[in-house]
């Protein structure tokens, strides 16, 4: 009968194509640490696409609190939270997270992705409906297909769309409306007060997911409900740990009836090995440094705005974003590609973002910012990144990937 699996598989052609032309993106190793400079391949590169917004990830005393999490913890917990894998740091951050979100609770995840897995599988049931943006991140979506609930879409940031889906819906049905903070690629801000408004008329939950928000925008860095003064209507605020604060994990912070639901719910949670202990001690060093350090964010945001404003000049379209998320319009996926490829070349790491993630004529390249960036070191990408953007359309490129 021969492997059918084998067959299906070996019809998987996308990646291949990328690497036929020689502009394949993806799985760069890096040979350094997360720093406004990496290095590939020996040679020296500046970072515009990582998601270390404070630029912590190698903070002295980030890095201290794990080799002493290590020492004393050892390397991991061999277990998930439920059963033998809960250290007492792990409640320690679990209550200062709640305080910090404005939160009576929170449970951590390993992952951010199995918090929104986690979180989004269990809390709604069979006759209940969960209401996402349409540009919510893959794991929001994944979490939603694993419920039972129904889920219905919205336009992307369309207040007026989500209240006509609304409306539509069973009025004794539970109805969670599932959002990110600062949406990952575009880099616009959730229209939460406007949100506000609308679920209120029909008795909506709201669940926040603020990966790309936490360390960024609100009190302290404290997120999309925080920002707007809305953390008492944001039901669930969901966050990570691998962006702002420099390690790898995730959690969810809520009222304390729902966080006691999620830990005995949640599988995502209850058959994963916990947070090891290293990360745990990052995180909360990185909130230690994000509530007494203002200074870091303020730079962020000085970055941003000075970046922002250069590549406006030079003529790029940067969409709606309001954040460190820089998107850069190119519309065309193989235009992207190459762009990417002159860039790396050249001296500077930054994202592609094609279709499917996106349609393709919303490729684009993802250009964020670091605290620890110089406005030199901006210079010089936006530089490089206008005479890469010249050199490709000053030639035809007709084939799309």
């Amino acid at each position: 009968m021969g492997n059918k699996l084998h067959a299906r598989v070996s019809e998987f052609r996308d990646s291949k194509v990328i690497k036929e032309k020689g502009l394949y993106p993806y799985f760069r190793p890096i040979e350094s640490g997360q720093d406004t400079e990496v290095y590939i391949h020996g040679k020296k590169v500046l970072m515009f696409g990582s998601n270390s917004y404070l630029g912590l990830t190698n903070h002295p005393k980030v890095m201290e609190a794990a080799r002493e999490a290590i020492s004393k913890y050892g390397t991991g917990c061999a277990g998930s939270r439920f059963l033998n894998g809960t250290l007492d740091i792990h409640e320690e951050l679990e209550e200062k997270l709640a305080v910090y979100t404005g939160k009576e609770a929170s449970v951590l995840f390993s992952t951010g992705f199995q918090a929104n897995l986690g979180a989004l599988s269990c809390i709604t049931g069979r006759n209940d409906y969960l209401i996402l943006d349409d540009a919510n991140h893959a794991s929001i979506i994944d979490g939603s297909r694993l419920s039972f609930s129904k889920v219905v879409k919205y336009q992307h940031n369309n207040m007026a769309d989500l209240r006509n889906k609304l409306r539509n819906l069973p009025e004794d049905a539970i109805k969670l409306i599932a959002t990110d903070g600062i949406f990952s690629m575009e880099g616009d801000i959730v229209k939460l007060p406007e949100m506000v408004e609308v679920a209120e008329e029909v008795g909506a939950n709201i669940m926040v997911d603020d990966a790309h928000s936490l360390g960024v925008i609100g009190k302290n860095g404290a997120g999309t409900a925080s920002h707007f003064g809305l953390t008492e209507k944001a039901d669930l605020i969901m966050g990570t740990f691998s962006k702002s604060f420099a390690s790898l994990g995730g959690f969810i912070a809520a009222d304390a009836e729902t966080i006691e639901f999620l830990k005995h719910r949640a599988r995502a949670l209850m058959f994963s090995a916990s947070m090891t202990p290293s990360s745990v001690a990052s995180v909360l060093a990185c909130l230690e440094i994000v509530q007494t350090e203002p200074e870091h964010i303020e730079k962020l945001w000085a970055n941003t705005d000075y970046a922002k404003r250069l590549l406006l000049e030079s003529g790029f379209d940067l969409g709606r974003t309001e954040s460190p998320i820089l998107p850069i319009y190119i519309r065309d996926n193989e235009k992207t590609f190459h762009i990417t490829k002159l860039l790396q070349e050249d001296g500077v790491f930054v994202n592609p973002v094609v279709s499917p993630a996106v349609h393709t004529t919303e490729s684009l390249i993802r250009f964020s910012l670091m605290a620890t960036h110089t406005f030199d070191q901006i210079d010089e990408a936006v530089e490089k990144m206008s005479k890469a953007y010249k050199q490709i359309y000053s030639y035809p490129v007709t084939e799309t990937v």
